[in-house]
């Protein structure tokens, strides 16, 4: 009777040890277009101008454990060029030409290292990032800090990042034989959903 109080004791704990294990298993996600949105925000000489993000994709590896986020081991997010939309084809057309669309068709980012996540009081969380941005086929490092909501399996990443687009070799575009001129520097705004 005692051997088998053992062995009942002995799956017990590793049926403990076990489901406390899958809480902590890190998970496979990816974006879900439809409850993510990207906003390219610029100004130019006459009036200031924005930008939709109409195809985005990306996978992420994070570790939830009770709604908690105690870690990301990789993400990455891509945004296609040529369905950045502003309702004005022109302008597109302008977009398109100035990040040489023909030959590189996304925008990339790539997760490098995350330096510090952070509980805020709202039981959000504050993480601070490394990563590769690439645009117009030049990648460069940047700090990048997320907001991220956990909701059951979902995290919502939202931020904004100020770019400076002739860093990455991209002239400004212009339009009506250069008197309208965009500045160089962009602001990215986003609140994408990875499940």
């Amino acid at each position: 009777m005692s051997k088998l109080k053992t062995q009942f004791g002995t799956l017990l704990t590793l049926l403990l040890v076990f489901s406390n294990f899958n809480t902590l298993i890190a998970q496979d996600s990816k974006v879900v277009l439809a409850e993510s949105k990207l906003k390219v925000l610029g100004t130019s000489n006459l009036h200031d101008w924005e930008i939709d993000a109409k195809a985005m994709s990306g996978k992420s590896v994070m570790t939830i454990d009770a709604g908690n986020l105690k870690a990301i081991k990789s993400l990455d997010f891509a945004v296609e060029v040529e369905q950045l939309k502003s309702g004005k084809s022109g302008m597109d057309n302008n977009t398109f030409k100035a990040l040489n669309s023909k030959t590189y068709k996304t925008i990339n980012y790539k997760l490098v290292s995350v330096t510090k996540i952070t509980e805020t009081s709202d039981g959000n969380f504050t993480v601070e990032t490394q990563g590769d941005l690439t645009v117009s086929g030049v990648t460069k490092r940047i700090n990048q800090t997320f907001s991220v909501k956990v909701i059951g399996k979902k995290a919502v990443f939202s931020g904004k990042t100020k770019i400076d687009m002739t860093v990455y070799g991209v002239k400004p575009p212009t339009a009506l034989m250069g008197t309208i001129k965009t500045g160089k520097d962009v602001t990215v705004d986003f609140k994408v959903t990875y499940n």
